[in-house]
């Protein structure tokens, strides 16, 4: 521990222990918005691997890959991903080798992670793999499991897990107790891979990472370069100030996120955020992103109970919307969901217009900024982006940004890839001007989260000046 805090204070950080929260990540200097807090390579990594796509076991990427000839399990995209990973991969392809075909489709990627890191752990405590402050696995034992709070059904499930690590290391001293209190750990701790525009690629242990904290109001956010994890200040961060981030979806009401947080992580938050909930302004949000629309289409009002729960009142203009009417509406919604959700994603015009069916109904049932609807519109914009209907598609992006503006705050990764996915729409369709402004949105939110280094972020900033050349030599034109 002591190895790690002197190599934390050189980047102006520290760990520190609270009552409530457990260890923390506090701030030793002030940090400024885009600044870069602490960074990590994953201590094991595995990429979302299936039948049907695969990735390289270096670099996540998914294009020229080539499957390892022994193990026929793990794929690399060239010599350069493989030789990096040998010294590891040497271990697991002897084991992998050993197995039965279908032993080898129980191989999920949980139980890749785990059987990776109980093999970089023996090759560290070998010295066939270097030890660093950030890099040992002292630092995965002191995560903590949750194993106490854990229901019976699932530690007899990471017990069958733990079991099948057993069988595929084989090794005479291992104890099975030990990994499924470490599959405890991985679902507490591990992190989702994610690229440039959010979209999941794998999962990875991060020891050191894993000591940052939620909060439903983060001051930071963590973002990935292909493996490397990137804490970037998100806000002013004075010296002193405790490093957040958020672990789940933010846009949800304060119940919901406390739900999802007690499911997934175990405890219950305390941020700023959920410390309101019950005040009226915490219901108000809730009745909005959760709640149902006023019966008078020209109200943006929010409904609440009314007090012998016949109905809901809109709290702006005073209207009764009777109770039998919303659950009329909504079990109108249930079976088109439940259609939507098997439709087939080559089908897309069916799809579509079940979308937009449960879009319609959704317009009648819900409030406007609905989280629900977002959802819905958010399904018709990605499939109308599949068909390359690009008008359509301009149209639904359009409408979800204004939600996407009240759910997440200034600087949220998802609200500037949303300003991206509008002005390529906008300038595709030659609407230079309003693509530039749209571009020059997503460029200041994520220039913040992103950095300016990435391949992905080069891209966004080549377009942006792409078009900003494009509008003035069409304004030029006119001019002339």
């Amino acid at each position: 521990m002591e190895d790690l805090q002197a190599d934390l204070s050189a980047s102006g950080l520290t760990v520190s222990t609270t009552p409530e929260k457990g260890r923390c990540l506090l701030s030793i200097k002030d940090f400024s918005p885009g600044e870069v807090i602490i960074s990590q390579e994953p201590y094991v990594s595995v990429p979302n691997n299936s039948a049907v796509h695969s990735r390289c076991e270096g670099c996540f990427r998914s294009s020229n890959l080539k499957k390892c000839s022994a193990c026929h399990v793990v794929w690399y995209c060239g010599s350069t991903c493989q030789k990096s990973d040998w010294k590891l991969h040497r271990l697991e392809c002897n084991a992998l080798s050993r197995l039965e075909k279908e032993r080898q489709k129980s191989l999920t990627p949980s139980i890749r992670l785990m059987v990776k890191l109980y093999m970089r752990r023996k090759l560290q405590s070998e010295k066939i793999m270097p030890t660093t402050a950030r890099d040992n696995y002292n630092l995965v034992e002191a995560l903590v499991s949750h194993i106490t709070d854990i229901d019976e059904k699932q530690l007899v499930l990471y017990a069958q897990m733990a079991n099948l690590v057993n069988l595929i290391l084989q090794w005479p001293d291992i104890n099975v107790k030990e990994i499924a209190e470490n599959f405890s750990k991985l679902a507490c701790n591990a992190h989702t891979i994610c690229d440039g525009e959010l979209r999941p690629l794998g999962t990875g242990l991060y020891p050191v990472i894993s000591i940052i904290n939620h909060s439903c109001l983060p001051n930071s956010v963590l973002v990935f370069e292909e493996r490397l994890a990137v804490v970037r200040a998100v806000q002013h961060i004075p010296k002193g100030t405790e490093v957040l981030i958020s672990y789940i979806e933010t846009a949800g009401s304060t119940i919901t996120r406390q739900k999802a947080l007690k499911e997934q992580y175990l405890f219950t938050c305390t941020c700023p955020r959920c410390i309101r909930m019950g005040q009226y302004d915490d219901i108000e949000e809730s009745a909005i992103l959760e709640g149902y629309r006023c019966k008078d289409d020209g109200c943006d009002g929010f409904l609440l109970r009314d007090s012998d729960d016949e109905g809901f009142i809109c709290q702006q203009c005073g209207l009764v919307r009777n109770k039998e009417e919303i659950k009329r509406l909504a079990s109108e919604l249930k079976p088109l969901s439940d259609k939507a959700t098997m439709s087939s994603s080559s089908h897309y015009l069916e799809a579509t217009s079940i979308y937009k069916t449960i879009e319609k109904l959704q317009t009648k049932l819900f409030h406007p900024f609905s989280i629900n609807l977002m959802r819905t519109r958010e399904a018709i914009l990605k499939i109308l982006m599949e068909m390359k209907d690009w008008r359509a598609a301009l149209t639904y992006c359009k409408l979800t940004i204004p939600v996407y503006q009240r759910v997440y705050p200034g600087f949220h990764p998802l609200l500037g890839l949303q300003y991206y996915t509008c002005g390529k729409l906008e300038w595709l369709l030659g609407e230079t001007e309003d693509a530039v402004k749209s571009l020059t949105k997503a460029a200041d939110i994520l220039q913040i989260t992103h950095g300016t280094n990435t391949t992905f972020m080069k891209e966004l900033l080549f377009k942006l000046e792409e078009a900003r050349a494009e509008a003035s030599h069409k304004r030029s034109s006119k001019d002339e």
